[in-house]
């Protein structure tokens, strides 16, 4: 039974259509909501509208749940519309009355929220520890062939003379500044909706908004019930955010290591088992993990505008536009952790060859101009002077 149905018949292709592939999105969610249904038990208990029986019947009964979707075994039907539905549906199919009344002083909007609230603070977690892996393998590459000379690039020509470690140093530096990135993001989302029911509060109800924040972890609430429903627009664009700028430096990272692979450069040599071949042509040995990485930031990109330009417009509230904001979300963060976690396996397989490496003289051409600068010269006199010999 949906949670809204009145004793009416919807439209069979209304109902597709307004569930599209939520039902499937919602597998992701179904242990946060769990988590989350648990807690309201708790504070429904607290004040008077659960007996101890009920609590310990649903407490038994949502953390069965939890073990049946570890093993894949809980169904989400088309017809339930989400997980908040098919978790309800099971409790009284089993508990009767106990989990008719689970719902007491929620509506799905707070529901939802709440879980993609948890949902997003464990896959943040779980970035985090992302980027502290990648910024290990790259620590490790650069410790093992820093010092190797390498040319620097401006306008794709040869420019001026660095080294590994100063290249592979430019994406750890970044990645620290994505991880405080990720730090902020995880303290602005650090807030419980539950409670703010549809978006306007629970009337007649005293509940306790500050025990099930407690309970589920978060350090504070949101007070204001309509702000909660606002929330959803604004936290999940600057996730997005967060993974498209993660997904950004490994774009560069990857575009780089293409090119000082290509047998043209022959800087750094991917090893055999990270290349793919062609099915035609038998010598090639094809960077395609690299590619892939590459692309992934233009998908991020595109969920993040999506999820941004799907907020637009509407009034304040909940409106269903918002419910097509889950895909974009999922997308984002599935990128994210998927490229740091294959970047930091390619990484420390990279070997740079150091002859390939050598500098050319005209990389020293400002080191040049400045050595007669040193001994009094004018620097444009210098900088002169030594264009000539590269004319």
């Amino acid at each position: 039974m949906k949670l809204w149905d009145k004793g009416g018949e919807l439209n069979r292709e209304i109902e597709s259509f307004t569930v599209g592939d939520d039902y499937l999105l919602d597998r992701r969610l179904v242990k946060h909501d769990c988590a989350a249904s648990l807690a309201h038990a708790k504070m429904l208990r607290k004040i008077g509208l659960l007996s101890k029986t009920e609590l310990s019947r649903l407490e038994k009964g949502l953390r069965e749940i939890i073990k049946l979707d570890e093993k894949g075994a809980f169904v989400i039907k088309k017809e339930d519309e989400d997980c908040h539905t098919a978790i309800e549906n099971w409790l009284v199919a089993k508990y009767g009355d106990a989990g008719k009344k689970i719902h007491t002083a929620r509506s799905r909007n707070d529901q939802v929220l709440t879980a993609l609230r948890l949902y997003e603070k464990e896959s943040l977690g779980l970035l985090k520890k992302k980027l502290a892996a990648f910024g290990a393998s790259l620590a490790a590459a650069k410790k093992k062939q820093g010092k190797i000379p390498l040319p620097g690039y401006t306008h794709m020509r040869r420019a001026m003379p660095t080294d590994v470690g100063t290249w592979l140093g430019c994406f750890s530096a970044s990645g620290r500044d994505n991880a405080l990135f990720a730090d902020f993001v995880l303290k602005l989302i650090d807030q419980s909706p539950l409670g703010s029911a549809a978006g306007y509060g629970v009337p007649v109800l005293k509940i306790d908004k500050r025990y099930t924040a407690s309970l589920m972890g978060f350090s504070r609430t949101m007070e204001n019930p309509i702000y909660a429903q606002l929330s959803r627009s604004k936290f999940e664009a600057t996730i997005a955010h967060l993974c498209s700028q993660v997904l950004f430096d490994l774009n560069k990272l990857a575009s780089d290591l293409i090119m000082y692979s290509m047998p043209e450069f022959g800087f750094v040599k991917l090893p055999d088992a990270f290349c793919t071949g062609s099915s035609i042509m038998p010598q090639k040995k094809n960077p395609d993990v690299l590619e892939l990485v590459r692309g992934k930031y233009h998908i991020a990109l595109g969920e993040e505008f999506k999820l941004k330009s799907l907020a637009g417009n509407l009034i304040s509230g909940y409106n269903r536009d918002i419910q097509l904001a889950k895909g974009p979300l999922f997308a984002c963060l599935d990128a994210a952790l998927a490229a740091l976690g294959i970047m930091s396996v390619v990484v420390e397989g990279l070997r740079f060859d150091e002859k390939n490496c050598a500098l050319s003289e005209e990389l020293f051409a400002t080191e040049e101009v400045y050595r007669l600068v040193a001994k009094g010269l004018p620097f444009r006199d210098a900088y002169r002077k030594v264009a000539e010999k590269y004319k």
